[in-house]
C-alpha cells in the first residue's frame, strides 16, 4: 500500500462541455490549484481556474473540486482539443496531465482530448453496472472502442450517455464494501450520526459485527418497522425478473461517496489493502464467489477512467443509484421517508448523486442544492462528524427539489426526463405503481418539444417497452405484489401512460423523437408511428443492454418468444394496450436467431442519426467484443 497519498484520486472526468463552457469533476486528496491549458487549431491558452472551481472538503484527505469554466475565445467545433489539467504541487511547481496523468491518454498521446460535436448525430448510451456481476464491463468495451478511432474527430460520438444505475448503492458485494470501508479509513471521510437504528454513527456502523450481509437487521425489530423492513432492505425474492440482495445496503454519506471513487477509478484501490472480515461459512464462501468478479472489475478500470477523461458525459439517476424501487407507490414513499433511518439512507444517496453526477449535468440548475451541501459539509466538528441537524435539514430540501431532469440546446435538442422523484401518485390505491412522471412534469416536458424538429430523449426506463412484460407486470398490481416484479413502465399508470403519448401525437412537437432507455438489462430497438394518420411523427425506441448486467437468458428467450406470439399484429391482445392507436414495428438483431428481437449481451448502446434526426445506424458495442446491429424487418 502506497505510504503517501497521490494528489489526484479520481479524474478528471470530462462532464457538460460546449464552446464556450467545460465543465469537469475532479476529487483530490487536498484542495488544489488547477489551471487549465486548452489545445486547438495549433493554438494553447492556459486558464487559471480558481474562480471556476468549487472545493469540497469530504474528508481529510477527499476534495471534491467541481470545475465550471467560462470561455471568452470560444473552442472550435468537430476538431480534437486536447487538454492539460495542470495543478501546482507541495513545493509551488505545476504538474502537468503528462506527469500525473499519463495513464489517461491513448498510446501515442501526450494528452487527452475531447470533441465538440456541431451535431448530438453520433452517441454512447448506457446503464446498469453492476460491480459485481460476471459479466465483462460495458464502459471498458467503449474505452477499447474509442481507442480505435479516437484520433479522428468525425468518428468521436458527441456524448456519453449514463441512463441510470451508475452504482448500485442497494446491492453490494461483501469485497466491494470491505474496500469502501477501508477507504474511507485511508481518506478519513467524515463521519455522521445514525437515529432509528441500535448504531449511533458511521463509526460504529463499520466495526458493527452486522455490518457484511446482515444490514437488514439493523432496523428495530419491532412490528411497525417490519413493512420497512421487507420493502426497504428486502431480500426480497422476485420470481420473475431480479433478486434483490440488499444486505451490504450503503448507508452512509462516506460510504457511497468512496463507492463514487471506487467505480470510476482505480487509483483508491491502490492504496487500500483490504482484509476479508469476519464471517460464517455462507457467508464467507459468498464473499470468496464475489471476489473474482471484484478483482476483474478493478482490471478495468484505467480504461473507464480514460474514456470518462476523453467524452462529454451526462448522467440522469435511476433506483439502484438510490435505492430498490425507489418511490415505487404512495405506500413505499410513506414507509419509508417516515423512518428516519431509512429516509437518511435515501437522502445520503442523493447528496453523493448531487455532488457526483447531478451538478456535472446542469451546474446552474442545481446551484441552490449545491450552496446548501457546501454549508452541510462545513459542518464538521474537530472529530470529524458532520452536524446532525443540518444533515437533516438538507435531505429535506433534496427530497423536495424538482429540477434533476434537464435539457441540452442541442441539434437535436436532448432532452433528459427525472423518472424518480415526482411522480404520478396514486392517492386511492396506494399500493398501485406511481406514474413515471406527474401531469405537472409532464407538461414542462412538452414545452421542451414544441416547434422543434427532433428530439432525443432519455428515458431511464423505456417508454415502449415490451408488451408481454408490462402484461405480468400488470397481474402482479393487479394482486397488490407490485414490488415483486419491479412494475415500474410508463404503462403502469393510465394518467402517466395517456398523458405521454398524448404528448408525443401532439402535432406541435417534434416529427422525429429517438428515446434513449435503459434499465431492463437487454437490448431492443422499435419504429413507432401513429395509426390512420398522415404526416404522422416518427418515433424509435431505442434501449440498450446493461453495461454489466443482463437479464437471465431462459427466462427473456421464453418472454421474447411469448411476447411475438401473443402480441403479433393480428392478435386482438394489442386493442387491449393503451398503445393500440399506435403502430409498433420491431427492429432485428443481426446476431439472433430467426424471429428473436430481444438481444441479452452486456455492452454499450451506439446511435448515430441522419441529417434528419432518423437512426441511421444502431448497434450494441458487446462488452465481449461481439457487436450486434439492429436493422428494420422487411415487410
Amino acid at each position: 500500500m502506497t505510504a503517501t497519498l497521490p494528489d489526484i484520486l479520481a479524474g478528471p472526468i470530462v462532464r457538460r462541455a460546449e464552446s464556450r463552457r467545460l465543465v469537469l469533476w475532479l476529487v483530490a486528496s487536498r484542495p488544489l490549484a488547477l489551471r487549465l491549458t486548452l489545445q486547438a487549431d495549433a493554438t494553447a491558452r492556459s486558464h487559471d481556474l480558481e474562480a471556476a472551481t468549487i472545493r469540497l472538503a469530504c474528508g481529510t484527505h477527499a476534495h471534491l473540486h467541481l470545475i465550471d469554466l467560462a470561455l471568452e475565445i470560444p473552442l472550435p467545433r468537430d476538431a480534437r482539443i486536447g487538454y492539460d489539467l495542470a495543478y501546482r504541487d507541495a513545493a509551488g511547481a505545476w504538474r502537468s496531465i503528462r506527469d500525473w496523468g499519463e495513464a489517461l491518454c491513448y498510446p501515442g498521446e501526450a494528452l487527452p482530448s475531447l470533441v465538440l460535436r456541431s451535431r448530438h448525430d453520433d452517441l454512447l448510451h448506457g446503464s446498469c453496472r453492476k460491480p459485481h456481476h460476471a459479466s465483462p464491463d460495458g464502459l471498458v468495451r467503449a474505452d477499447r472502442w474509442l481507442r480505435e478511432r479516437h484520433a479522428d474527430a468525425s468518428q468521436r460520438p458527441a456524448a456519453l450517455l449514463l441512463t441510470g444505475d451508475q452504482i448500485y448503492a442497494d446491492d453490494v458485494a461483501g469485497p466491494m464494501l470491505a474496500a469502501i470501508h477501508a477507504l474511507i479509513e485511508r481518506l478519513g471521510l467524515f463521519d455522521e450520526c445514525l437515529e432509528g437504528t441500535e448504531i449511533a454513527n458511521g463509526r460504529e456502523l463499520y466495526a458493527s459485527d452486522k455490518t457484511y450481509y446482515r444490514r437488514d437487521e439493523l432496523l428495530p425489530a419491532v412490528k411497525s418497522t417490519e413493512a420497512l423492513r421487507e420493502r426497504f432492505f428486502g431480500g426480497v425474492r422476485k420470481p420473475v425478473f431480479t433478486t434483490a440482495n440488499a444486505e451490504n445496503h450503503l448507508i452512509t454519506f462516506a460510504e457511497l461517496l468512496a463507492m463514487y471513487l471506487l467505480v470510476w477509478s482505480p487509483t483508491p484501490w491502490r492504496l487500500i489493502a483490504p482484509e476479508e472480515p469476519t464471517l460464517d461459512a455462507g457467508q464467507r464462501e459468498r464473499y470468496r464467489a464475489e471476489r473474482h468478479h471484484i478483482d476483474a472489475f478493478v482490471e478495468g478500470l484505467p480504461g473507464v477512467a480514460r474514456v470518462l477523461a476523453h467524452l462529454p458525459t451526462l448522467m440522469i439517476f435511476d433506483d439502484h443509484d438510490i435505492t430498490d424501487d425507489w418511490n415505487l407507490n404512495a405506500a413505499w414513499e410513506a414507509v419509508v421517508y417516515e423512518h428516519p433511518f431509512s429516509r437518511r439512507i435515501v437522502g445520503n444517496a442523493l447528496i453523493a448523486y448531487l455532488l457526483c453526477q447531478g451538478w456535472g449535468n446542469d451546474p446552474d440548475g442545481l446551484a441552490e442544492p449545491l450552496v446548501r451541501s457546501q454549508r452541510w459539509l462545513a459542518s464538521v466538528d474537530a472529530d470529524g462528524r458532520l452536524d446532525c441537524n443540518a444533515h437533516d435539514e438538507l435531505i429535506t430540501r433534496l427530497l423536495r427539489f424538482t429540477g434533476w431532469g434537464y435539457v441540452l440546446d442541442s441539434t437535436p435538442r436532448l432532452v433528459v426526463l427525472d423518472t424518480r422523484t415526482r411522480r404520478w401518485r396514486s392517492e386511492r390505491r396506494r399500493q398501485r405503481p406511481s406514474g413515471l412522471m406527474d401531469w405537472e412534469a409532464l407538461s414542462e416536458f412538452q414545452q421542451e418539444l414544441l416547434e422543434h424538429p427532433s428530439v432525443i430523449i432519455v428515458s431511464p426506463a423505456p417508454i415502449f417497452g415490451v408488451k408481454l412484460i408490462e402484461g405480468i407486470q400488470r397481474i402482479f398490481t393487479w394482486f397488490g405484489k407490485p414490488l415483486l416484479v419491479d412494475a415500474e413502465n410508463w404503462m403502469a399508470h393510465p394518467g402517466a401512460a395517456h398523458t405521454m403519448l398524448n404528448i408525443l401525437r401532439h402535432s406541435r412537437t417534434p416529427q422525429r423523437y429517438v428515446i434513449l432507455s435503459g434499465d431492463v438489462h437487454y437490448s431492443f430497438v422499435y419504429a413507432i408511428t401513429i395509426r390512420q394518420r398522415n404526416n404522422s411523427p416518427r418515433m424509435w425506441q431505442i434501449t440498450s443492454s446493461g453495461l454489466k448486467n443482463r437479464f437471465p437468458d431462459t427466462l427473456l428467450d421464453w418472454f421474447d418468444r411469448l411476447n411475438r406470439w401473443l402480441y403479433a399484429p393480428f392478435s386482438p391482445l394489442n386493442w387491449l394496450t393503451k398503445r393500440r392507436r399506435m403502430l409498433v414495428e420491431p427492429y432485428r438483431p443481426s446476431r439472433a436467431a430467426r424471429g428473436e428481437r430481444l438481444w441479452n449481451r452486456a455492452g454499450i448502446g451506439h446511435v448515430r442519426l441522419d441529417a434528419e434526426g432518423k437512426p441511421q445506424q444502431v448497434t450494441q458495442l458487446g462488452a465481449d467484443d461481439v457487436d450486434t446491429h439492429f436493422t428494420r424487418e422487411e415487410r
